[in-house]
């Protein structure tokens, strides 16, 4: 028996995950694909790369009754590219596994027409924002009273300041909460989101830590540089590293737009991912940058979250990230699939006290770039001990062994 059938998936699913080489099911599909399909109310918390999305995806389309052309399940997410890559993992999913079942995709800043247009096939399940459902609702155009499953991707984010008075809305346009299984994952459950939830009854929680061979393949480093330096140091050590996929987090839009305009300037390959910019800017972004077309991309927190782009190997953070669960966010973006990835934060001398803040909480080490080198699977040079005497810099204590 297929390893993905023993967890009570269904063989033309289960065929699915051999058919992409995915034979073993991962520690979070393990966990929870049995408890769903026996209709649990979960939260489920599992580092980013874990298979997440296959893992509430798969039992949640076995759910599904392909002979009512009614919306039973829906699936919530913060960004209009985190919608996306779910609503194209539903679409694979049914399309290689045959069932007959339909999914779209109900995100704001796509054209409304061709969505209630399509509307018209009857899907079965929709995944996307909680404004744009909202607002086809209130249009007589999606109806919802056949809604059994609820899916909060990043909920987290879904469970935020901004976002959880709009998720309140739409809850009040669903079927009564007793009747409603509630699905909630991300990499990180920080507890004033867990208490925002007060529409749970008792939820499962299942959490899965990363293990000591996944923590080996991410490799933190500091570079301690001044401030007005930082984006002089990012186009360097691109250039010194041999970056192929560099994802570089800043904290505001504004001052990414302005180091985009100077990496570029100095002739680096760089694009920007920022939720300011237009579906369209960001969606030729995403795909120059997994084209290899770039070799920096440049994102808010905003912007980026719950993303799976394969192949990045570096992650830069030109910003501290403001918590800690940002940072584990951010370091996921990395070392995914198997790879080896590196995580490299520049912090100036006012933030080596918020680095040592975060290497406390997160129990990791963060080395100083120039002690230590990165994975040689992807640099080209090394920043040892000879460069760090060269440029005149100690090399041991927060520091970066490079000259701007």
């Amino acid at each position: 028996m297929n390893r993905f059938e023993a967890l009570g998936l269904r063989p033309e699913l289960a065929q699915v995950m051999e058919k992409q080489g995915m034979n073993d099911p991962t520690a979070i599909q393990q966990q929870v694909i049995p408890k769903i399909l026996q209709g649990v109310h979960l939260v489920g918390q599992a580092p980013t790369g874990t298979g997440k999305t296959l893992a509430y995806l798969l039992p949640l389309l076995q759910m599904l009754d392909a002979s009512l052309p009614q919306v039973q399940a829906v699936v919530l997410a913060p960004t209009y590219e985190l919608g996306m890559q779910i609503a194209r993992v539903a679409e694979q999913v049914i399309r290689l596994s045959g069932l007959a079942l339909r999914s779209q995709a109900l995100i704001g800043g796509a054209n409304i027409a061709r969505q209630m247009d399509k509307l018209k096939q009857k899907p079965q399940i929709i995944i996307g924002s909680t404004g744009r459902m909202l607002e086809l609702s209130r249009k007589g155009k999606l109806r919802l009273a056949h809604v059994k499953t609820l899916v909060l991707d990043e909920f987290d984010r879904m469970l935020d300041d901004q976002n959880v008075p709009h998720l309140r809305d739409f809850l009040d346009v669903l079927p009564e909460e007793s009747k409603l299984q509630f699905l909630f994952f991300s990499a990180t459950a920080p507890k004033k989101a867990l208490e925002r939830a007060d529409f749970l009854n008792h939820p499962e929680v299942i959490r899965v830590k990363e293990s000591s061979e996944e923590l080996s393949r991410r490799e933190h480093f500091c570079c301690m540089v001044p401030f007005r330096d930082k984006t002089a140091m990012v186009r360097k050590l691109a250039r010194r590293l041999g970056v192929k996929r560099g994802l570089v987090f800043i904290n505001r839009a504004f001052d990414a737009e302005r180091t985009l305009s100077k990496l570029q300037y100095e002739g680096i390959r760089a694009g920007s991912l920022l939720g300011s910019s237009g579906k369209m800017e960001r969606k030729q972004a995403i795909a120059d940058f997994e084209k290899g077309k770039l070799q920096l991309l440049l994102s808010t927190d905003l912007a980026a979250r719950g993303l799976d782009m394969e192949g990045i190997d570096y992650v830069f953070n030109l910003d501290l990230p403001e918590s800690a669960q940002l940072y584990q966010h951010r370091a996921g973006r990395t070392a995914r699939a198997g790879a080896k990835g590196t995580v490299i934060t520049l912090a100036d001398a006012k933030e080596a006290a918020k680095l040592a803040e975060l290497e406390k909480k997160l129990g990791i080490k963060i080395r100083p770039l120039g002690d230590e080198s990165p994975h040689r699977s992807h640099r080209q040079k090394s920043f040892g001990k000879k460069e760090g005497r060269k440029a005149g810099r100690k090399t041991t204590g927060f520091h970066c062994a490079v000259e701007v």
